[in-house]
């Protein structure tokens, strides 16, 4: 349905791509900026993966990347496409009067636990119907707890110090919705996925961990809908993104977007303790589904 080549882009794509705080770049020259990384980086289940358990480099993406934002607020940052100053719906709504003709934009806010409330915001986008009946239609049209069982996230560690990529393992798997608290806003044109990082004790070490090495790290994200058929393998990427050394201090602030943090930065830090080690030691089990450590990749 959607590559990452930007060759034919229309204006309203290179303008969210490029007006954010972080620059869009190549995916192999990225420093201090964000890009797209090639789908066969990652690996999903194969068409016969209920019986086979074999996993094979990714197809192309489902939806075309859109724009990335590395925010901050006074308070934890959600409903971003929700608020009028978002420059993404701003640009879409300039670019799109008629609601008919709107793209359907895919977001995903990885809320980080942070003094100073940082959000990393991914956005996808279809400008084509969605193929009624698809999983990717299912989805959308589920309740919570189906949303909950089946959205998944591949991370990579491209770059970064061995103690990070010791702690979230080569590819770190998670289900979204089973290991973190999300909220799941829906509006005429959009689906965005507030993720918090928080919500887990042992994803809050690894950030906070990840977090102190931000500036030298370089991180993969890809971001799939679980299939669990043999109808619905094999998997396809929805989208991913790369960040690389993201500086802190360049983040956009807002207090737009915001909801009251449940959990003070000083509150969370005490209940890691002298259990921060053990957590990380625990990472590859809580994180990635005992199926997936089985997997192999297809050659």
């Amino acid at each position: 349905m959607a590559g990452s080549n930007g060759k034919n882009e229309p204006e309203w794509i290179r303008r969210v791509k490029s007006e954010g705080a972080v620059p869009f770049l190549d995916q192999d020259n990225c420093q201090n900026g964000w890009a797209t990384p090639s789908p066969d980086k990652f690996l999903v289940r194969g068409p016969h993966y209920l019986s086979d358990r074999v996993k094979i480099p990714a197809g192309d993406f489902l939806l075309a990347p859109l724009g990335f934002d590395w925010i901050k607020g006074s308070a934890k940052l959600a409903e971003v496409l929700n608020d009028p100053t978002s420059r993404v719906k701003n640009i879409i709504d300039e670019e799109f009067p008629n609601s008919e003709t709107k793209p359907f934009v895919w977001a995903v806010n990885l809320q980080l636990p942070h003094k100073d409330n940082y959000s990393a915001v991914a956005y996808f986008a279809t400008t084509e119907p969605i193929l009624e009946g698809s999983l990717m239609d299912r989805f959308l049209k589920g309740d919570e707890a189906f949303k909950k069982l089946r959205l998944k996230m591949i991370a990579n560690i491209v770059k970064g110090p061995w103690i990070v990529r010791k702690a979230v393992g080569e590819q770190a798997i998670c289900v979204i919705g089973r290991a973190l608290s999300c909220k799941y806003v829906s509006g005429e044109n959009f689906l965005e996925i507030d993720v918090d990082i928080g919500s887990s004790m042992v994803a809050s070490a690894i950030v906070h961990l990840a977090f102190g090495y931000v500036t030298s790290l370089t991180v993969d994200l890809a971001f799939l809908i679980e299939g669990q058929t043999e109808a619905e393998l094999p998997e396809r990427l929805l989208g991913a993104v790369r960040f690389s050394e993201l500086q802190p201090d360049l983040a956009m602030p807002t207090d737009v977007f915001s909801v009251a943090s449940s959990v003070t930065s000083s509150s969370w830090w005490k209940s890691i303790g002298h259990g921060f080690s053990n957590l990380l030691h625990q990472d590859t089990a809580n994180m990635n589904r005992n199926e997936d450590e089985k997997d192999v990749q297809k050659q």
